[in-house]
């Protein structure tokens, strides 16, 4: 880019030269002003040549190149939003979960997992307490979070 630059300047100051010694050795008259406009119409031959060496196609957009980036990019972001939206259910039915044990009168601390519900939308799906097993706080999570007791661990004593 920059040797098709300096070519460039370097092609318009050599005219420029030549035009101005060309002019000073013809004598006045109208030889000299056809030899001064045609010394114009070569220099401004010489100006334009880069823009008429340029090709259309090379400005074209690829508009499909385009639409899969914006693709991707909005598949990426929609994986991050899910994550997100999983990870905040997870940890607010964990919050909750502990709440209620609280109110039952048990120190348990919950973890909750996710997945995707037929919808697409996340929801609790497994949750690990570490307390001991209780019947009220099983079938409470089961009753309210639609966690079956199959898909509850219990780690401590029972």
């Amino acid at each position: 880019m920059i040797a098709a630059l300096r070519s460039w300047l370097t092609a318009i100051l050599a005219t420029a030269v030549l035009l101005s010694v060309a002019e000073k050795l013809i004598p006045e008259g109208s030889v000299r002003k056809i030899a001064s406009m045609t010394g114009g119409l070569l220099l401004l031959t010489v100006l334009v040549r880069p823009i008429t060496s340029l090709r259309p196609d090379s400005f074209s957009l690829d508009m499909e190149d385009y639409s899969r980036a914006v693709q991707e990019r909005q598949a990426e972001l929609q994986a991050e939003n899910e994550n997100a939206l999983s990870e905040l259910i997870a940890e607010r039915t964990a919050a909750y979960i502990s709440d209620k044990a609280a109110s039952l009168g048990i120190n348990c601390r919950a973890e909750v997992t996710t997945a995707a519900g037929e919808d697409g939308v996340p929801r609790p799906d497994r949750v690990e307490l570490s307390c001991g097993k209780s019947a009220a706080l099983s079938a409470y999570i089961a009753e309210e979070l639609g966690i079956p007791e199959e898909r509850q661990v219990f780690h401590g004593d029972g």
